[in-house]
């Protein structure tokens, strides 16, 4: 009896093992064999990336996924949404990977594989208030009658919850919600990632935006994939050499520092 069970219990686990376990390469030889690299991204988080009035994805987000097709050899396909179907999306085989300013949070982990960072960013404070700009941190945002913004599902949200909980949250599906909401006085700050910020308030400065100068978390953007060694240690070894050679940099540099593509955007 006891053989029986001992048979049964461990027929079960490796039943297990084989459910959830996937063979190395399975999610890189299905790119391959479609031809095709499909990334998911939100499209709306400039300078990382950002859709161009005639829907073209652009960005430092857009050009890394570039460069990863062209090295596989591989057709290119956006699969733009909003940022909170970005992870539902990579878990239901929708998308191959996500390159979406998204942070490598040990939640996300959790769930997801991740490379990276190609990117360090943090927290910024974009508001249409100068002392709320001045903020060093976001305690002054704790007050019950300030309504702040963040982006659903996002490490922003989970950071105006634990610094500023009496604050009034308001979940926003896109940024560009959010600057409309702000420049119509419905809010009083947003929470987002500081380059999108200072960017922002740059690029709406006669709309009396103004970002916050000090950058409050630390916020490593990484690459989301499925459990695939082989295309996991495929991307270390891409972002490695991208890094190695200074083509990142110059991306960095075409992103954060020629400001010619604003006027891409609609």
């Amino acid at each position: 009896m006891k053989k029986t069970v001992f048979i049964f219990t461990l027929t079960i686990v490796l039943a297990l093992m084989f459910v959830t376990t996937a063979p190395a390469g399975t999610a890189l030889k299905r790119i391959l064999k479609k031809g095709e690299l499909v990334v998911g991204i939100a499209g709306s988080q400039p300078p990382l990336n950002a859709t161009t009035k005639t829907g073209e994805i652009i960005g430092l987000d857009a050009d890394i996924a570039k460069l990863i097709a062209m090295n596989l050899d591989v057709k290119l396909k956006f699969a733009a949404m909003p940022f909170p179907e970005l992870l539902p999306a990579l878990k239901t085989g929708k998308v191959d990977m996500i390159i979406s300013s998204m942070t490598m949070t040990t939640a996300r982990n959790r769930k997801v594989a991740f490379v990276g960072p190609y990117f360090v960013s943090g927290k910024g404070i974009l508001t249409n208030n100068q002392t709320a700009a001045s903020l060093q941190d976001a305690e002054g945002l704790n007050n019950p009658e300030l309504t702040v913004a963040a982006l659903k599902d996002s490490t922003s949200q989970t950071f105006v919850e634990k610094t500023a909980p009496k604050a009034k949250l308001m979940k926003i599906k896109s940024y560009d919600e959010a600057i409309e909401l702000l420049s119509k006085g419905k809010i009083n700050a947003l929470i987002a990632d500081y380059p999108f910020c200072a960017f922002t308030a740059f690029r709406y400065r006669d709309k009396g935006l103004i970002a916050g100068q000090a950058q409050l978390t630390f916020e490593p953007l990484g690459i989301a994939v499925p459990e695939d060694t082989l295309l996991i240690n495929l991307l270390q070894n891409f972002l490695a050499t991208l890094n190695g050679t200074g083509q990142l940099k110059k991306l960095n540099e075409r992103w954060f520092k020629d400001g010619s593509w604003i006027k891409e955007l609609p």
